[in-house]
């Protein structure tokens, strides 16, 4: 059984991954996910701010030493008190890369143009080979339009992409107004591929201690309906890869991502939940059941229900939505 797919224009030799998670941070959990049969490695998103938080600390530490000794050895602070801060982030990526044969693919979440642009360089540096563009980004102010967030995205990732030679995806949110015609732009950039969707994590209220409260929460196969449309809606459409991320549990969830038109499909809350071997799991029951029902390999199943070879194509635009209401029976 040919599992192998093509992601970003590396060849993979299936299409499942972990997605960004803490798992990257230990090393015996990145061997585990490679052993169970990971096609490649996606580090967790390094945020600009972590680089400034660090740079104000150390100007803190350095230029206010009032309770200092003259026996001090150095003002800068301790490394451990950063969760894998930006060098230590570097370090892993290298220490990744030296450790697996698979590709390892660096994540970042930026602020200004130029903290984008200076950490895709260090990432590539530090020897991944490929960069995803984690655009976590919320408009909350009302003079902002549609057309101002998404022209700031298209700058930033043009900018990344003249900065860098490795490959770049974009990991977007589902809530752009016109969604079909921004990946078309962002596909036109030059941009390897598509990584549909974040997941935003919602506030919650603490109605006694009027404060608000966070709380991850991790996903269920429901959420996967979204990724599905919109892979469905999508594939054929672009040059850039298709990856799916969010809401992957089963080996049936990536049976429905592919078909979709997914290239790769990334896996994180059902890793968390039974660990890195639950790779292992889904890809034999993929295997199992792409053997079962006569395919020869993941490619020829690829797209065959999405919105161009679906048998029935309205089902992915308003027609369902009308077929459904009328379902409901009181």
């Amino acid at each position: 059984m040919n599992l192998e797919t093509t992601y970003l224009g590396l060849k993979l030799k299936n299409p499942l991954m972990p997605g960004a998670s803490p798992l990257v941070d230990n090393l015996d959990n990145v061997r585990r996910l490679e052993d169970a049969g990971a096609a490649a490695i996606v580090m967790h998103s390094l945020f600009e701010e972590q680089e400034t938080q660090q740079q104000v600390a150390e100007f803190w530490h350095i230029e206010n030493p009032a309770e200092s000794c003259p026996e001090a050895t150095s003002y800068f602070p301790r490394m451990a008190d950063y969760a894998l801060g930006p060098d230590r982030y570097l370090e892993q990526i290298s220490k990744i890369k030296k450790m697996v044969e698979v590709p390892v693919i660096g994540s970042l979440n930026g602020v200004s143009l130029g903290g984008w642009t200076r950490h895709a360089k260090l990432i590539e540096q530090a020897g991944a080979d490929a960069l995803e563009l984690n655009v976590y980004y919320i408009a909350t102010d009302p003079a902002e339009n549609g057309a101002t967030v998404e022209s700031r995205t298209l700058y930033i990732l043009q900018s990344v992409l003249d900065s860098v030679k490795i490959p770049v995806a974009v990991k977007l949110s589902p809530y752009f107004s016109a969604l079909a015609s921004f990946t078309r732009d962002i596909d036109s950039l030059g941009a390897a591929g598509l990584v549909l969707f974040n997941r935003f994590y919602q506030p919650d209220i603490d109605i006694e201690k009027l404060e608000v409260s966070h709380r991850l929460e991790l996903s269920n196969s429901t959420e996967l309906r979204l990724r599905l449309r919109w892979a469905a809606i999508l594939h054929g459409r672009l040059k850039a890869s298709i990856a799916l991320s969010g809401g992957v549990h089963s080996t049936e969830d990536i049976i429905k991502s592919i078909m979709c038109g997914a290239d790769a499909v990334q896996v994180v809350s059902s890793l968390l939940k039974y660990g890195p071997s639950h790779i292992g799991t889904l890809l034999h029951g993929l295997e199992t059941w792409l053997e079962d029902h006569e395919y020869e390999s993941v490619r020829q199943m690829c797209g065959s229900m999405s919105l161009r070879h679906c048998p029935d194509p309205s089902a992915y635009e308003r027609a369902n939505y009308l077929r459904i209401l009328q379902l409901w029976k009181v």
